[in-house]
């Protein structure tokens, strides 16, 4: 993995982080009440986009409040990560709270297929659903891990 990767990756996790942790501009703080596991919205992203593309409508001048963009849009549609369509904005808290519990279990699932899948290549019989089916792996599972550095 090139070093640009890496920092890549390393920018799209400092941002998601820095954006929980100033709530989006709207929610406490998670150590302040903020309910656990509550992501904040990118709502005001998208209150900026019409801001600003209501001053570019204006010529511009001193007394404008907003100077028109560098890029006029920030290039794609902005989604929330959780419920990105807002279908879950009419429903009911006991299923949203049901529908949580599924999403972890599913989230815990997959992290068992994932081990599964990684213990049948190294370990031939590990997992006898999958014997035959995984190809042995003679390599190093965890060396991606390994040496791993943003300065290399």
């Amino acid at each position: 993995m090139g070093s640009a990767a890496k920092w890549q990756i390393f920018a799209v996790i400092s941002a998601l982080e820095l954006w929980d942790e100033c709530g989006g501009g709207k929610l406490p703080h998670y150590t302040q009440g903020r309910k656990p596991g509550q992501y904040p919205p990118f709502d005001v992203l998208r209150e900026v986009r019409k801001r600003r593309t209501a001053a570019l409508k204006t010529p511009y001048n001193s007394s404008n409040t907003l100077p028109p963009p560098l890029p006029q849009t920030i290039g794609h549609p902005i989604f929330n990560l959780y419920d990105p369509f807002n279908l879950a904005k009419n429903m009911s808290e006991e299923k949203k709270a049901n529908r949580l519990v599924a999403e972890i279990n599913n989230g815990r699932l997959a992290m068992l297929g994932i081990f599964g899948f990684l213990s049948e290549g190294k370990i031939e019989g590990s997992v006898p659903v999958l014997k035959g089916v995984i190809p042995h792996y003679d390599g190093e599972v965890m060396q991606p891990f390994t040496d791993f550095s943003y300065f290399n």
